[in-house]
């Protein structure tokens, strides 16, 4: 068995939209990436892949599906959170008017907490399903308040 050559020039570069509280309590989302990726093998004798070691934390795993037509009026994420869509769509609406669609594969991490209310009264952000069928999602919730507050590039 050969092992694969991976050259350090083609480290890879994960993208994904990072929702956030500014300092005067307005939620945003910008786009944002992962870049600390080191060549290694998961063990074995497999070949040497690239690795991201996010980070360690006291986290929850759930798995939800969001229905035809599901709305979630405004509110913040109820925990720092990296949310992945597995199958379905659905958009993310925050308080400074930007709108995400995200399928399958499009990672997006809710950290909207500590907003304060505008003159409408939103909070957070706003979510739904997009299309014909429900939204599958994977969240990892992370548990540690230390995570509350993470800017975009915070991850990188």
């Amino acid at each position: 068995m050969s092992k694969t050559n991976l050259d350090q020039g083609d480290k890879p570069i994960f993208t994904y939209w990072h929702v956030w509280t500014d300092e005067e309590g307005v939620s945003h989302q910008t786009r944002a990436e992962l870049t600390d990726f080191k060549k290694e093998s998961m063990g074995g004798d497999a070949d040497e892949q690239w690795n991201n070691h996010l980070l360690a934390a006291e986290a929850k795993v759930l798995f939800t599906e969001l229905p035809v037509g599901w709305m979630g009026t405004w509110h913040e994420n109820p925990k720092p959170q990296w949310i992945i869509p597995l199958s379905g769509k659905w958009y993310v609406e925050t308080m400074d008017g930007q709108h995400v669609e995200m399928g399958p594969g499009e990672v997006s991490f809710g950290g909207d907490q500590n907003t304060t209310a505008n003159a409408q009264g939103h909070k957070g952000h706003v979510s739904g399903t997009v299309g014909e069928e429900p939204a599958k999602l994977m969240i990892i919730q992370l548990l540690e308040e230390k995570w509350i507050g993470a800017k975009p590039g915070d991850f990188s």
